[in-house]
């Protein structure tokens, strides 16, 4: 959810309801994820958020030299090679993006939110450290905002360090490890280095469209191949989330809870029907009619349909790819909540 006081260069006009998201240099944010089962609803009343902890033994698994080509969905390797080859990317995305878009960024994320640290929201501190050291990447900051939009993001400006924002009606929807799960997500698009080329390629569409003449067509072309490499990009960043959590239903739920899920039905949902669900959908679309169908109704989405990457994650989980790296994780020592 884009903030107004905020100049945007985005295209997300377009995108998909329903997604983890990056929210970089002026884009909208565009993922949704998030939880803790343990949020007092009454505590809200009196303005403020109450997180109970686990008093249980929690172990974490950490992975030996992870790279982000051990993960990577094939079609973002193969997408992300056709955007740096769009000449002078880099140059001028960087000079589209200013000191001032930077700082305005910033600290309109940190002065609306609440720093999330070992005194502050501990348990939601762990799970990021926790999940940081799972994808063997440094954890970047994780804030909590108020807002009734279930929404979680990440904003990576100019080589300085990277934050989460995670919004609290998200919290309100999602279990323990569902949350961990999202954070987890939104680190696979750091881990991946998506912020790069997500605010580049966002910058340069917009700066296209005031190119006399040809600018509009140059922009549409280049907006329907960032769309694409975007939508191949959350199937990467599902994986990150599958490499953390170990069990595919607990990505899954939160794709369904995205799709149709509030606080007051989440204990009714079920995944197994979710997934059956998603093959339904595969066989409807698999048609000449159904194919042209699916490709319109997708085209112009950021992110892929929920069904479709509950099927992308469930397929993946039972792959020898997956199951090699699971082989290489290591048990870290478990960790007392107090």
């Amino acid at each position: 959810m884009a903030m107004a006081s905020i100049p945007s260069f985005n295209l997300t006009n377009k995108h998909s309801p329903l997604c983890f998201g990056l929210h970089i240099a002026g884009i909208k944010p565009s993922s949704y994820y998030s939880n803790f089962q343990s949020l007092k609803k009454k505590n809200n009343r009196y303005g403020r958020i109450h997180i109970s902890v686990c008093k249980a033994v929690t172990s974490s698994l950490s992975f030996r030299d992870l790279d982000a080509d051990d993960f990577r969905h094939p079609l973002d390797k193969q997408n992300t090679l056709l955007l740096k080859a769009i000449p002078g990317l880099n140059e001028i995305g960087k000079a589209l993006l200013g000191s001032i878009t930077e700082q305005v960024m910033v600290l309109e994320n940190i002065g609306t939110s609440v720093l999330v640290s070992e005194n502050q929201l501990s348990e939601l501190h762990h799970l990021m450290v926790q999940s940081a050291e799972a994808l063997k990447i440094e954890a970047p900051d994780l804030y909590v905002r108020q807002s009734p939009v279930p929404n979680a993001y990440t904003l990576a400006i100019n080589g300085k360090k990277p934050f989460v924002v995670v919004h609290t009606s998200l919290i309100e929807l999602l279990t323990r490890k569902e949350l961990q799960a999202v954070l987890a997500h939104e680190l696979g698009h750091l881990k991946c280095d998506h912020g790069v080329w997500l605010t580049l390629a966002n910058i340069l569409t917009v700066g296209a469209y005031t190119i006399p003449g040809i600018g509009g067509m140059i922009a549409q072309n280049l907006e329907e191949q960032l769309f694409r490499w975007l939508r191949a990009a959350e199937l990467t960043c599902d994986r990150a989330a599958l490499l953390v959590v170990q069990d595919p239903k607990v990505v899954m739920s939160v794709l369904m809870k995205l799709a149709g899920g509030c606080p007051s039905l989440a204990d009714q949902l079920n995944v197994d029907a979710f997934l059956e669900q998603a093959r339904s959908y595969e066989k409807a679309a698999s048609s000449p009619v159904g194919w042209y169908i699916r490709n319109a109704q997708t085209r112009q989405l950021s992110h892929p349909l929920p069904v479709l990457r509950a099927r992308e994650i469930d397929e993946w989980s039972r792959s020898q790819d997956y199951k090699s790296l699971m082989k290489r994780a290591i048990s870290t020592n478990p960790v007392q909540k107090v």
